[in-house]
């Protein structure tokens, strides 16, 4: 006996090894096919509106500070005045990428890249818990990494990215805790990483932990380990807001806390008021074709709801879902934290169709979906092809949808046939067709629905003085002119309030349209420049 067990112990040890290095090469090709995709042709493109451009400014100040500021990667300016929005995390990342590589898009962009790119590999070891079958969590994370949002917004400067990153690894460490009690010091670690990226959002996530633990492992809730690591990272985020209030006092609190976090939960900021289903839309809209799979995946988590992976899912999915819908602030890139649970379901549902003989057919609803993706995307090919013209921009418009018409269609044929390698059909055509995309002008279609901010901001920023603010009969506030052009450009579409800043100002700059500067009749005028339908004005001396 005791020579046998010696040999089934030399035997379970060398499949361990085996598996572990099976693990390490999935781990790193998934992280070099992730880091391709994430950061190919990463600063080609402007900075869009809103989040990309004031997170640029925010680091920039961090790393040249207004002449009137001092201290700014402790308190955060944006154009010279007191930022409260975020915690300061993933500004200080990208203050640390232009300080080795420059201000411009491609370092504002990297840190959210590369830490969104790094997810994948993470979801891979997240599944690697939960499924006794690798082929799972190989889906799990192809899946997430070929999902057009994630791609999208991970690659963006915005905070979502490195947000979701640490979301996966408290929730790698929540699941290794279950057999290593010491990994509940990086659960605590994790939150307190994410409540330093984006402020609240952190405790939705730690309620979405907490509640699969009281679920699935409630022992754990009583770890030591876990709340010395959840003590552990939460201080410097404790330190940090209480560094604010002592710094601001009570302004701080109205506007930091209440006004940009907690009121969104009840009242829409900024006019982001959307219906209840608005994230089912979203999901509906730009998950394809993994949304196809979405209801047989939910319905293998709910008839497996006594296992581990489906309480995950289910509590991951329905608690974020439920809460977010409920606010009354709704963005988009809000539902950015759903995504991971998407393609777990998924990477599930794929995992027993691998286990299927050779020949099986299908849910009806596959095939003919697949045929409808097939034909929409050549539809659309035919339409850019007859109707676009022939420019460079309509060239990649084409070769991308008619790599998205080719995978839709293999896959129909193969799945139509009962032969399962049409999941394979699908990761790779999907892989390839994002790749190509990002390769393109159009992965930051927002850039097309207003005039393009760049020449304008040229103008402005050669034709006024360092630290002029400049008012604009536009009531559109753009975050990225303010960036490019390093000045506070303001929206006062009344006339009376130009007027008078004009009258009053001994030094006045404006950025006109034409039709407003007719109706301004401004007296001793100096045109300094105009683009795209602008037109930068100030008086004579």
């Amino acid at each position: 006996m005791p020579a046998r067990s010696f040999f089934w112990s030399r035997v379970k040890k060398r499949y361990e090894v085996r598996d572990k290095w099976i693990d390490g090469l999935w781990t790193i090709l998934l992280l070099a096919a992730a880091v391709l995709l994430f950061t190919i042709d990463l600063g080609a493109l402007p900075l869009r509106d809103w989040d990309e451009g004031t997170v640029a400014q925010v680091a920039r100040e961090i790393l040249h500070p207004p002449s009137n500021s001092s201290m700014t990667w402790l308190y955060p300016t944006l154009g010279g005045e007191p930022y409260h929005n975020k915690p300061p995390l993933m500004h200080w990342l990208i203050a640390m990428a232009y300080a080795v590589g420059g201000v411009n898009e491609w370092t504002a962009r990297l840190p959210g890249a590369i830490l969104s790119a790094m997810s994948v590999p993470l979801l891979y070891g997240i599944a690697r818990e939960l499924f006794y079958q690798r082929i799972c969590a190989v889906y799990s994370a192809l899946v997430y990494l070929t999902m057009l949002p994630v791609v999208r917004h991970g690659r963006l400067a915005m905070l979502d990215g490195g947000a979701v990153f640490f979301f996966l690894l408290m929730m790698l460490c929540v699941l290794r805790s279950r057999r290593n009690l010491v990994y509940g010091l990086g659960v605590g670690i994790g939150l307190g990483l994410i409540c330093f990226t984006k402020g609240m959002l952190g405790l939705l996530l730690g309620a979405i932990a907490f509640t699969f633990l009281l679920w699935d492992t409630p022992r754990l809730l009583t770890s030591l380990y876990l709340w010395n690591g959840i003590i552990l990272g939460m201080v410097p985020v404790a330190l940090w807001y209480a560094a604010q209030w002592w710094h601001y006092g009570h302004t701080f609190s109205n506007v930091g806390v209440m006004d940009q976090s907690l009121s969104r939960i009840w009242k829409p900021i900024e006019g982001h008021a959307h219906p209840p289903w608005f994230y089912i839309l979203e999901i509906a809209k730009y998950t394809w074709p993994w949304l196809l799979f979405l209801p047989q995946a939910l319905r293998l988590c709910w008839e497996n709801k006594n296992l581990s992976w489906a309480k995950l899912v289910l509590v991951w999915m329905g608690v974020y879902l439920l809460i977010i819908s409920i606010m009354g602030t709704k963005l988009p890139w809000y539902v950015f934290p759903i995504y991971p649970s998407i393609a777990l379901a998924i990477g599930a549902i794929f995992g027993e169709i691998e286990g299927l003989p050779l020949l099986w057919s299908y849910p009806r609803s596959w095939v003919p979906g697949l045929i409808l993706l097939a034909i929409a995307a050549c539809g659309i090919d035919i339409y850019y092809i007859y109707y676009s013209g022939n420019s460079p921009n309509q060239i990649e418009l084409q070769l991308i949808l008619a790599a998205v018409a080719i995978t839709m269609g293999l896959a129909a044929i193969l799945a139509n046939k009962g032969d399962r390698q049409f999941l394979q059909v699908l990761v790779w055509g999907s892989y390839l067709s994002l790749l190509l995309l990002m390769q393109s002008n159009h992965w930051v279609w927002e850039l097309g629905e207003r005039y393009q901010v760049k020449p304008v901001a040229e103008i402005v920023k050669q034709g006024t003085p360092e630290g002029t603010k400049i008012y604009t009969s536009n009531p559109e506030h753009r975050p990225s002119l303010n960036f490019y052009s390093d000045r506070s450009i303001i929206p006062r579409q009344n006339i009376q309030e130009l007027q008078d800043y004009w009258q009053q100002h001994p030094q006045p700059y404006l950025l006109l349209d034409q039709d407003t500067l007719n109706r301004l009749q401004l007296d001793a005028v100096k045109q300094i420049g105009k683009s795209q339908g602008w037109i930068l004005v100030t008086r004579y001396p």
